[in-house]
């Protein structure tokens, strides 16, 4: 078994083999020559700042030495925080987190570093390092385990916020997880993360935990809104909202009658929607309040079309779609159309021949968004295709029909979202009879692979 030299022994072979003495070397890597043969004897300790110029003066990779300085310089050196910590940041970013891990390993089991590891991990978070801050707040995490901490509260909504992604199935776990902790977080961190919870919530169509997470932050809200504007003494939030502060009052609103909507309550809907129709209580009147205000006003006013649609008033369908055909992203608008139509049974050729490019655009469009903001757009557009598909199938257009199927199945799969899933299998079992070959062929092959995948998927 061949031994590995120590770096300083490598380095002192190097300079051997290279003919340079410790001040040509010195000159070559900009470090004074009692540093280098401080190093080179062991009578100086190796800083990471220092390993890389010496690793550069070397013509070597720049993260040659880091697993030897793990082993040299951490783990068989007295615990220093402060020395650590740069060389944590250039694994970060090397893309060593091998070596960072056994690096912060030891100092996992003392409680002091606690604060500086959740530190770390809040500025690699806030730098776009997620997934190295996953590992440190699941550790610092263990650490706080035992305690009622705020801190604690905020690394398991941190991993909440980390762990979202298409997966759908994941999401509910990181949502269910992470619901015991919302309540120890302070109010301005809470505040977001009531609303992080019901848009997942949302994009999992699971309408009760929508409307309890958008009570949750209608009250808190409430609550916070008026400390700001009616107390008597002047009071500043330490920490600075994503958003003003209303308009979290104003989203629960709209949340609610999302919620309501969906589980077929129209009129508490509609009490909902009044809610944040009259937004007059508004005191600011910031360029960014002015730009929320514009936009609840938007909302509402699309909304209450919504609301008489999904309650059987059709005659306000063609005002609706005039309101949105001129809008950017309009097809949750046009997903409500498609909706009236097959609860109601109404023809709406004429609406989806108008908006036949947009349609086919959609198809394979990019959305650059907030994460979850995606996830609402990613459920929303299986359920486009999933109902465009229906109300084709319906109309005998079966080609085209399971088209559309063919498009919400991969996507629901892909999304890993049962509810969706089992929707679209049950309707392609009700027009079976109809697929073509090839189509069927396909169908047959998903259902195998999501059975391999731990889907049970049901035909009745």
């Amino acid at each position: 078994m061949e031994i590995t030299p120590t770096i300083r022994a490598e380095i002192e072979r190097y300079l051997k083999q290279k003919g340079l003495s410790m001040t040509q070397f010195g000159h070559i890597t900009n470090l004074n020559v009692g540093t280098v043969s401080g190093i080179i004897t062991g009578n100086r300790s190796l800083s990471v700042n220092q390993l890389d110029r010496i690793t550069m003066g070397m013509n070597l990779p720049p993260d040659y030495f880091y697993e030897r300085f793990v082993e040299e310089c951490v783990e068989e050196s007295p615990l220093n925080w402060r020395r650590v910590k740069p060389f944590v940041y250039r694994c970060v970013e090397l893309g060593r987190l091998d070596c960072l891990q056994r690096a912060v390993s030891m100092f996992l089991d003392n409680p002091i570093y606690t604060h500086s590891l959740f530190e770390l991990a809040e500025d690699l978070f806030h730098k776009g390092y997620r997934d190295t801050a996953a590992y440190l707040y699941e550790n610092a995490a263990v650490s706080e385990r035992k305690q009622h901490s705020e801190r604690l509260a905020l690394c398991q909504y941190r991993l909440f916020s980390i762990r979202i992604g298409e997966d759908q199935a994941q999401n509910l776990q990181a949502a269910a997880k992470f619901e015991p902790f919302v309540d120890r977080l302070d109010e301005v961190d809470q505040l977001d993360a009531l609303k992080d919870l019901a848009n997942v919530y949302r994009s999992l169509s699971m309408w009760d935990k929508v409307y309890k997470f958008s009570c949750q932050m209608y009250k808190l809200g409430q609550i916070q809104y008026d400390l700001v504007h009616n107390s008597k003494r002047e009071i500043k939030p330490v920490k600075k909202l994503s958003r003003p502060l209303f308009v979290y009052i104003a989203y629960a609103e709209l949340m609610c009658a999302h919620a309501c909507d969906a589980n077929g309550d129209h009129e508490q809907a509609l009490d909902h929607i009044r809610g944040y129709t009259d937004l007059s209580w508004v005191k600011e009147n910031d360029p960014d309040t002015l730009h929320w205000l514009g936009k609840f006003q938007q909302w509402a006013q699309i909304n209450t079309y919504v609301n008489r649609l999904m309650s059987g008033d059709i005659s306000v369908l063609s005002d609706y779609v005039g309101r949105i055909s001129g809008e950017k992203h309009f097809f949750a608008e046009l997903l409500n159309v498609i909706e009236v139509a097959n609860r109601y049974d109404i023809d709406i050729d004429h609406i989806l021949q108008r908006f036949e490019p947009q349609i086919e655009a959609y198809r394979d469009q990019v959305y650059t968004s907030t994460l979850t903001e995606q996830q609402v757009i990613l459920e929303e557009t299986v359920r486009f295709w999933y109902k465009l598909a229906k109300y084709n199938l319906n109309k005998g257009r079966y080609s085209y029909g399971f088209k559309c199927l063919i498009d919400a199945f991969e996507k629901a799969v892909t999304l890993k979202h049962a509810l969706l899933i089992a929707n679209c299998v049950g309707l392609f079992e009700r027009f079976r009879a109809y697929a073509e070959p090839g189509i069927l062929a396909r169908y047959n092959m998903w259902e195998r692979n999501d059975r391999k995948d731990g889907f049970a998927i049901c035909s009745d």
